[in-house]
């Protein structure tokens, strides 16, 4: 008896260990172990994840298959998993077959708790309807007015204040906490038109704003774990299900009684609302929980990427002064021609959409930095039917695809051998007079096809602002000894926040230093007014 159960279990080993070597050598990438897969891989580099898909990406021509669960039955379905960054399969999956990759059950799972189904949170005809009607209100002018608004009066009355502050105190700031602050407060005026006043002197705490980080910070870590495992953790109501029960009820309070007023606001002269919520509530009937959903998605999508894209920005451009120095000369060849050429009369008052909209350079800058610093390094897609990639790589049906964003900007085929240096100039056409935008599946830190940014014009629109006002004020640079390194999360924070030291600019001497010879015409001919310099400068 006993012999005949060794038998079947050295039966089952060779079967298992048959079925494993066809599995391995069917894929390209990260080793595959028994039964863990490549799990021990992901363990061993889950603190350089983004670099080690990126140095996946690039040992095998740009996509890759792995899987988490080595296990005859799951392998194929639940485990496996195909992470690309090849132009493209990106446009085959975000657009040419953009229904067969939804976000899909996984996705939808983990954050409706606290998005429900929301625009970023929903597919098929949900996501469709919220997505036609949010997009005819970012055509309007009048939002983008209301957005120019609310960023003018936060950098001018919160931002700019407290920078003064540190620089006349000689004090280092954590400028991501105080970009983030910013923008959490611009999202939520625009969203629902409520100032929550984050960013104020003395950074006060406020109760929505920490619910919000707590539920947000909470539903992330649900990527960690099985969905059984947290399904079980949320039923036992241990741990961090805890935390997102408890946040996502103040956060709904909060925004309840906020639609309840509006609902009144408007029921007596809604004129004046010009915020997305009041637009929403204008165009037809909601029930207050899809409303709800409207505001807590728009919230997420529009705070973090922008803060930090903007975190990454000022890194770049102050560990990069021949990049600042074609910043401030492009600005003050902008603002010369609009405002004179007197230094003070540049700050003097926020800049308006028609300089903001001459900032080319500025556009590059910020456009480079997202391209090798993108605020949403990786995103997935549910494999509804099997298919084929155009690059031959089978995907079956139940699987998972991971497009890189973050290693798609760093690929020399796509790119060029100087695709890790941070030049802003191939973002400019040749003469150096006009932004360039490159094809949307090279470049996706906007994501591309059907779920293409909304929000994208509004983005450039506020962290031009922000870049514009700060720049033309301070110099900014890193704290001695302060760290930079990548916080591994779904969006691409610094672990460590960015501690920099103010320096208040000095005006005069920037008119003198870099003064071009006919500023006027460079901008009449709609140039733009960067040297040309060439920054080739290596970065990690």
């Amino acid at each position: 008896m006993e012999s005949n159960t060794v038998l079947v279990v050295l039966a089952c080993i060779a079967v298992y260990v048959i079925w494993f070597s066809r599995l391995a050598a069917g894929l390209r990438g990260p080793r595959v172990w028994p039964l863990v897969g490549s799990l021990p891989g992901l363990i061993q580099n889950s603190e350089r994840m983004h670099e080690w898909i990126a140095e996946n990406l690039r040992a095998t021509g740009g996509t890759y298959q792995t899987c988490t669960c080595a296990v005859p039955g799951l392998a194929r379905w639940q485990g496996l998993v195909t992470v690309t960054c090849d132009p493209r399969n990106l446009e085959y999956v975000l657009k040419t077959r953009f229904d067969n990759y939804p976000k899909g059950p996984t996705w939808h799972a983990v954050f409706h708790d606290l998005l429900g189904d929301g625009i970023f949170n929903s597919d098929g005809d949900t996501w469709l309807f919220q997505r036609k009607t949010a997009a005819l209100e970012f055509t309007t002018r009048t939002l983008r007015a209301a957005m120019n608004r609310w960023v003018s009066r936060s950098i001018h009355h919160r931002l700019l204040p407290i920078l003064r502050r540190a620089a006349a105190g000689s004090s280092a700031v954590d400028l991501q906490d105080l970009l983030l602050r910013l923008t959490f407060d611009n999202i939520c005026g625009l969203t629902f038109g409520k100032d929550p006043e984050t960013l104020s002197l003395g950074l006060p705490n406020n109760a929505f704003a920490n619910a919000f980080d707590r539920a947000t910070e909470a539903t992330l870590r649900r990527f960690i774990f099985p969905e059984f495992v947290w399904r079980l953790k949320k039923w036992l109501r241990t741990g961090s299900e805890v935390t997102i029960s408890e946040s996502v009820v103040h956060v709904e309070r909060y925004l309840s009684a906020v639609i309840k007023n509006r609902k009144l606001e408007l029921g007596a002269d809604g004129s004046h609302h010009d915020d997305l919520l009041s637009r929403f509530m204008k165009k037809s009937t909601y029930s207050d929980s899809f409303l709800q959903s409207v505001v807590l998605n728009f919230i997420l999508a529009g705070r973090d990427t922008s803060s930090v894209a903007l975190s990454w920005f000022f890194w770049l451009v102050s560990t990069h002064p021949a990049v600042e120095r074609d910043i401030l000369l492009e600005l003050a060849a902008v603002l010369s021609a609009t405002r004179g050429t007197d230094p003070a009369a540049w700050v003097s008052t926020p800049l308006v959409f028609e300089e903001l909209d001459r900032l080319t350079y500025l556009k590059a800058a910020l456009s480079e930095t997202l391209r090798l610093y993108p605020s949403v390094p990786e995103d997935s897609k549910h494999v509804v039917v099997d298919d084929v990639l155009p690059d031959g790589t089978f995907v079956p049906a139940g699987s998972a695809i991971t497009y890189s964003i973050y290693s798609a900007g760093r690929m020399k085929p796509v790119w060029g051998e100087d695709c890790m240096d941070f030049r802003p100039e191939r973002w400019l056409s040749p003469d150096g007079k006009q932004f360039e935008a490159h094809d949307s599946f090279k470049f996706v830190a906007f994501n591309g096809g059907p779920r293409l940014c909304l929000g994208k014009d509004l983005a450039y629109l506020q962290m031009k602002s922000i870049a514009a006002a700060v720049l033309l004020r301070h110099r900014l640079a890193v704290v001695p000894g302060h760290r930079v390194e990548q916080k591994m999360s779904l969006t691409l924070f610094m672990k460590y926040g960015l501690k920099m030291n103010v320096y208040d600019r000095d005006l005069d001497a920037v008119a003198e230093e870099l003064w071009p010879e006919q500023p006027k015409v460079a901008v009449e001919s709609g140039g733009s007014a960067a040297s040309d310099l060439t920054k080739t400068v290596q970065v990690g």
